[in-house]
């Protein structure tokens, strides 16, 4: 049996150095505010302001390193209060994806794409795929039972990287659903 750490991934930004500086200023730099479980991933002290075509949301976390696209991960529920109509794709595919606004301190920046809901998905390195009987892109269920509210979440993807750190990522509207709050494991079904 295959347990897994699930976590849940809130909205948030990511944004290229030319996106940083339109947005904080010449030569600005991110500042890591909490390492994240993922290595050399961290929250941001940075805030930004989101606006879709219906409503803003205020204050959404960026998420560091610089990225080679800029993107904004929401869930379907922050998409309805924006207005727009994300995708549900793996994070870093954002082609002909919903367009916004992103605001900062010094700028902003239209995206003509770049907002999706993020698919959920495990990241597992070499090792774990071994043992577990995994593979890059297999798509998988992942049951949760110890929660006021179990459920088994289906297309799943793997993702499998020396880079990655065992655990599984929904989102915000994926965890209230299942109350998924806390420390929580998942078993992984490949039937």
């Amino acid at each position: 049996m295959s347990k897994i750490l699930v976590e849940t991934s809130a909205r948030h930004v990511h944004v290229t150095s030319e996106a940083l500086e339109i947005l904080f200023g010449k030569g600005y730099e991110l500042t890591p505010k909490k390492m994240l479980s993922q290595p050399g991933q961290f929250a941001c002290e940075e805030r930004v302001d989101v606006v879709g075509p219906k409503n803003t949301i205020k204050g959404v976390s960026i998420l560091g390193p610089v990225r080679r696209v800029n993107q904004v991960e929401v869930s379907l529920t922050d998409a309805r209060t924006l207005g727009v109509n994300p995708p549900v794709r793996e994070s870093g595919d954002v082609a002909g994806s919903a367009p916004l606004k992103i605001v900062g301190p010094k700028g902003e920046i239209e995206l003509k794409e770049g907002c999706i809901a993020a698919k959920r998905h495990i990241h597992i390195t070499p090792k774990e795929a071994a043992e577990w009987k995994l593979s890059n892109g297999q798509i998988v269920s992942v049951k949760i039972e110890n929660t006021p509210r179990p459920a088994t979440f289906g297309n799943v993807v793997v993702r499998v990287s020396e880079k990655f750190a065992p655990a599984m990522h929904i989102d915000t509207d994926e965890s209230n659903a299942a109350c998924a709050f806390g420390e929580v494991y998942g078993e992984i079904i490949t039937d």
